[in-house]
């Protein structure tokens, strides 16, 4: 993660909208219980999620990459009434962590998992996709953003996290898997006509692809 000072880090979260106890909750036990726990989106990156979601009001959300569940239930908070958040992860283990984290939510039925790899997952969802968060193995950014690509509907938005990689992007020594595979995959959208895409470099860079 690119870390900004911990006093303006602390300033930014007390001056954004508050953690709701049950992702507070979900925070603690995922660093009581799980390896990595950086992985989590945590209160401002959230919030910016749950942002982004009430402004849509979406019907359908895709999000490729579970983890735990926080990212899912931030996206949640803006559904349309009748809406659905799709979370997918290859993790059964976590992907059942999240469900109990789901559950004890105000939105246990407005999210529905899918456990698998996510290029086949992708083919259970119908068109049109309101929202979508791809937040998963680095190396297939772009298979993703190319099967998600022709369900998003005029207007919606993707959103993908980690896009600047510690910084590894603007360092040509770096030439593994998942560097190369976000370099690749911005430059794809850089190349898509039919976007207008913002890098926002907030923690570790959200691009936000919205579809023309």
């Amino acid at each position: 993660m690119i870390e900004l000072a911990p006093e303006i880090a602390d300033y930014a979260a007390v001056y954004s909208a508050p953690e709701p106890e049950y992702l507070r909750e979900l925070s603690r036990q995922t660093h009581l219980y799980k390896l990595m726990p950086r992985m989590l989106s945590g209160h401002v990156q959230g919030r910016l999620l749950a942002l982004f979601s009430r402004l849509l009001r979406p019907k359908s959300i895709v999000e490729i990459g579970t983890y735990t569940g926080y990212s899912a239930l931030c996206l949640a908070e803006g559904l349309a009434n009748d809406g659905t958040v799709y979370t997918i992860d290859v993790d059964e283990e976590n992907s059942l962590f999240a469900q109990t984290h789901f559950d004890r939510s105000p939105y246990a039925d407005k999210i529905r998992r899918l456990v698998g790899p996510a290029i086949e997952k992708l083919d259970e969802i119908h068109p049109p996709v309101d929202m979508a968060f791809i937040d998963a193995d680095k190396e297939n950014y772009v298979p993703y953003y190319r099967k998600l690509r022709p369900k998003m509907r005029s207007g919606g938005l993707i959103l993908a996290d980690n896009v600047l990689w510690s910084g590894k992007v603007t360092d040509a020594s770096y030439t593994d898997p998942e560097t190369e595979g976000l370099r690749s995959f911005v430059r794809e959208v850089a190349a898509d006509e039919g976007v207008f895409a913002v890098l926002l470099p907030i923690r570790d860079g959200i691009h936000t692809i919205w579809m023309k």
